[in-house]
């Protein structure tokens, strides 16, 4: 297996992890959605409604690799995702007044309306991710899609049993943010002789050890205020 092929794997399996972990959300309103329908229906209602929610996705995540190319976008987006990532460390997210749907085709419009406002974090970090290439944003999304429809619950116990892959993938997504930061084409030639792999390298490890460091602080400020409250 050459480089060339060993970077594209390791770029698409980023792209599943993340869509998995950021997804977890998606998966409820999914469930939450189609609760109500018919048990011969609810399956059809699942599956059509993450099927739309994926093409959507698909189509909102190659907008914004595109837009990643206009002047300091790359900044904002990384320091965005910074931000979401520590609010993957610290948020809890509450889906309850996600309402029940009457029918199948209901539900895939509630699905596909809540999944286009919940996801701002998933494009930006496939994008992030893929860079320019469309076959990875397709790759990445279209596997983890049946991951996240059958594999929810699966993926919800693992993450609850071990509480640590939810801060791995904290830090990955602190480890793109860093390396979208200097990948910015304004930034080129700033930091001196080092290659653009090297810095990239070191960027992503400041934007790792960064997230996980807010997200230490941000967790015992909170506890310490549900402890005062």
């Amino acid at each position: 297996m050459d480089a060339d092929t060993g970077t594209f794997l390791i770029q698409l399996l980023q792209i599943i992890w993340i869509n998995i972990l950021l997804s977890g959300d998606n998966a409820v309103v999914i469930a939450l959605a189609c609760r109500s329908l018919p048990p011969k229906s609810r399956k059809l209602g699942i599956v059509l409604g993450a099927g739309v929610a994926i093409v959507l996705r698909i189509i909102f995540t190659l907008m914004v690799v595109s837009l990643l190319a206009l002047p300091y976008l790359r900044i904002g987006g990384g320091v965005l995702l910074v931000w979401i990532a520590v609010k993957l460390l610290t948020d809890e997210t509450d889906e309850s007044n996600v309402k029940a749907a009457g029918s199948v085709w209901q539900a895939v419009r509630i699905v596909a309306i809540a999944d286009m406002v919940m996801s701002l974090d998933n494009v930006l970090a496939i994008a992030a991710v893929a860079k320019d290439s469309t076959l990875l944003v397709i790759l990445g999304l279209g596997l983890s899609v049946p991951l996240i429809v059958f594999g929810a619950q699966l993926v919800i116990t693992l993450i609850e049993r071990f509480s640590w892959l939810v801060w791995v993938g904290a830090a990955l997504l602190g480890f793109v943010a860093g390396e979208l930061m200097v990948s910015e084409p304004r930034l080129h030639g700033v930091f001196g002789p080092w290659s653009e792999t090297t810095l990239e390298m070191i960027a992503g490890a400041v934007g790792a050890v960064l997230v996980l460091l807010l997200g230490v602080y941000f967790k015992k400020r909170h506890a310490a205020e549900s402890v005062e409250g």
